[in-house]
């Protein structure tokens, strides 16, 4: 029904870490500050995991009301914005200057739905899959590549945007062209 328990999340989190993922894609989140969460989060991180989490639908800036789990401060985390189709920070998109990396497509998306069915949604965890899909198809093309050689790539070779500028600590959009340029 769209919701969830902290500790179904944490459950998760374990799950992906202990099965050796790469890359733990979040559309998810809310509620508050969990220590326990963070630590899973961290585990993740120390074997070898990018946690790439949706910034939250709430039109809030999560570097004064943090939003959770894009916004513990953790280094394996990407933490997505959704951007519309002309460019512009969603309206409802979670931002933030030290909070958020980048921004990616989040509206109107076609995605799948219950009952074996397609429905365009909007949301960043819309937004969420596309650097997802980005991160692993750099793990694909260079295996090596470390955690911070990831997040790096994915948020230096967007493709600038002005509506981004302060809204996250690229300002830029996902660029999968770029990202996989020159490697």
């Amino acid at each position: 029904n769209g919701s969830g328990t902290s500790a179904d999340a944490i459950k998760a989190v374990n799950y992906a870490t202990k099965m050796g993922a790469h890359i733990i894609s979040n559309s998810w989140g809310g509620g508050g500050y969990s220590v326990i969460l963070e630590n899973a989060i961290k585990e993740a991180q120390s074997a070898g995991a990018l946690f790439v989490a949706a910034a939250g639908n709430d039109s809030n800036d999560n570097d004064s009301k943090p939003f959770y789990p894009a916004t513990y401060n953790v280094d394996n985390i990407i933490s997505v914005a959704a951007i519309n189709r002309k460019g512009a920070l969603a309206s409802f998109s979670n931002y933030g200057k030290t909070t958020v990396d980048l921004g990616a497509p989040g509206v109107e998306i076609l995605s799948t739905y219950p009952s074996n069915s397609y429905k365009s949604l909007s949301g960043t965890s819309m937004a969420t899959p596309h650097v997802s899909g980005v991160a692993a198809l750099l793990l694909a093309k260079k295996p090596d590549l470390t955690l911070s050689q990831l997040k790096q790539r994915l948020t230096s070779t967007g493709t600038p945007l002005k509506s981004l500028k302060n809204t996250t600590t690229s300002g830029r959009l996902l660029n999968a062209k770029q990202a996989l340029s020159g490697l």
